[in-house]
C-alpha cells in the first residue's frame, strides 16, 4: 500500500507538471515521459495520463483560427483570394461583387470588376501571408493577409475598392472614411453596398409573379426620403403599374419617389420595371 502511495504521489506531480506547461510547445520530451511513466502507474492513473496526452494533441492541432497561409495568390475577385491552394475570404472588409456596377450620372460602370483588378494590382507577384480568424459559411478560411508588413484588408478600404465590413469587425472603418471623404475608388460615384447587392440578387432569384405579392404584403424596401447613395426612383403609376427611373431618364427628375433602391436588381425584386424610353 506505501509503495502505491508513493507511486501515486509520483505520478500527480508529473501530471502537475505537464499541466503546468501546456502554454508552451508540445514537443516530443513529454511524449516520452509519458510512456515511462504510465508503465509505472496503476490502470486508473494510466487511463487519467491517456485522457491528459489526447486533450493535449487536440489542443496542439491547428486550428482554422491559428492558421497561417503563404504563397503567391490568385484573385478570385475583389475580397477573395486562392492562396496556396485554398480559398480565402479577406477578414473586415466587403467589396463589389464580380457583376455588381455602380452608377455615374445613369452610366453604369463596372465596379466588381475594378475592385478585383484593384486587389490584382496591389499584390502583383508579391507573395501573401495569410493569418486564419475562422470559416466562413462556405468553407473559405476568413484570414487577414499581409504584403510583408502592409495590411492588404486595409489598403484595399483606404483606396476606395472595399467598404469597412461592420457586421464582423471595425477595424477598417476610419480607413473607409478617409476614403469616402477623399471620393477614392468606387465613391466618387453612387452604389449599392455589397451586402445590399447580394440580397437583391437572391431576392431576385424568387419566381417573378411572387414578387409583386411579397412586395405589396410588406413596406417598400427603401422610405420615401433617399438613403446614401441609393439613386433609383421607384414610383406608383396611375394605371397601377410599379415603374422605376434611373438618373438621366427624360422624367427622372419629375418622378416622385415612393421608394429609393440603390440597384434595378433591388427594384426589380420588389416588383417594379424600368421606365419604358422612347
Amino acid at each position: 500500500m506505501e509503495r502505491f502511495a508513493s507511486e501515486h504521489r509520483k505520478t500527480t506531480r508529473f501530471l502537475g507538471s505537464i499541466v503546468s506547461d501546456l502554454s508552451a510547445c508540445f514537443s516530443e520530451r513529454y511524449f516520452i515521459r509519458f510512456l515511462v511513466e504510465s508503465s509505472r502507474t496503476p490502470k486508473p492513473m494510466a487511463f487519467m495520463l491517456a485522457a491528459l496526452l489526447a486533450a493535449i494533441s487536440a489542443a496542439a492541432a491547428p486550428s482554422a483560427q491559428a492558421q497561417a497561409l503563404q504563397g503567391p495568390a490568385r484573385v478570385i475577385d475583389g475580397d477573395s483570394l486562392a492562396v496556396a491552394g485554398m480559398q480565402v475570404r479577406i477578414f473586415g472588409i466587403d467589396a463589389p461583387e464580380g457583376d455588381q456596377p455602380c452608377f455615374d450620372n445613369g452610366a453604369t460602370v463596372p465596379c466588381g470588376q475594378m475592385a478585383k483588378d484593384a486587389l490584382a494590382s496591389l499584390i502583383g507577384t508579391s507573395p501573401l501571408t495569410c493569418l486564419g480568424k475562422g470559416t466562413d459559411a462556405y468553407g473559405r478560411m476568413v484570414a487577414v493577409c499581409r504584403i510583408g508588413t502592409a495590411d492588404l484588408g486595409q489598403a484595399l478600404v483606404e483606396a476606395g475598392w472595399a467598404m469597412a465590413f461592420r457586421k464582423y469587425s471595425d477595424d477598417y472603418v476610419a480607413a473607409e472614411a478617409r476614403a469616402r471623404a477623399s471620393k477614392s475608388g468606387m465613391w466618387q460615384w453612387d452604389f449599392a453596398t455589397p451586402e445590399a447587392y447580394r440580397m437583391a440578387k437572391q431576392a431576385a432569384q424568387s419566381p417573378q409573379r411572387d414578387r409583386r405579392a411579397q412586395a405589396r404584403a410588406a413596406p417598400a424596401p427603401r422610405s420615401a426620403a433617399r438613403q446614401g447613395p441609393c439613386v433609383i426612383k421607384g414610383n406608383h403609376s396611375r394605371r397601377g403599374a410599379w415603374i422605376y427611373h434611373l438618373p438621366g431618364m427624360p422624367y427622372y427628375e419629375a418622378t416622385r419617389p415612393e421608394a429609393w433602391f440603390c440597384s434595378e436588381e433591388e427594384a426589380q425584386a420588389a416588383g417594379y420595371r424600368r421606365a419604358i424610353v422612347r
